[in-house]
């Protein structure tokens, strides 16, 4: 068994202030961010369980949003696979747009493509930036030519 050392709670502080910073701008979730999969595939690396005061059941651990966020990490350092991260309904708890949110933080932040599976339907949870949500993309004008200034 591993030992904990003051470096890996320095890490956890670390990792809480970015989550906290990152909910400091959160724009909230809406209809549009939850999309139905085309490509849903036909194992998870991951799944979740949506469990009461915004928890998630992690293979049977009840973890908060920073905590889930942690595991996660941690299964990335060790080359766990990290692809896809599915959360289906708990047996008492529904899942909110608060659980969607706090995956949807996570899934962006860490690079992986989370789905939510709602009344046997399996959907997408797509999370952008607040400045992309904002703007449309706009196109870069291309490079100019060194060989054409001379």
């Amino acid at each position: 068994m591993r030992s904990f050392s003051i470096s890996m709670f320095l890490k956890a502080g670390a990792v809480a202030l970015a989550v906290a910073s990152m909910a400091a701008c959160h724009r909230g979730a809406n209809k549009a961010d939850i999309v139905q999969a085309a490509n849903i595939p036909a194992a998870f690396d991951v799944t979740l369980l949506a469990e009461k005061d915004t928890q998630f059941d992690f293979e049977g651990a009840p973890l908060n949003a920073q905590d889930l966020q942690s595991a996660f990490r941690y299964r990335q350092e060790e080359k766990l696979p990290m692809t896809t991260v599915l959360m289906k309904r708990g047996e008492k708890q529904k899942v909110k747009s608060e659980h969607i949110i706090a995956l949807a933080r996570i899934a962006y932040t860490m690079k992986f493509k989370a789905y939510v599976e709602d009344d046997g339907v399996i959907s997408e949870i797509q999370a952008r930036a607040k400045d992309e949500a904002a703007e449309p993309a706009k196109p870069v004008p291309p490079m100019k030519d060194h060989a054409q200034q001379h």
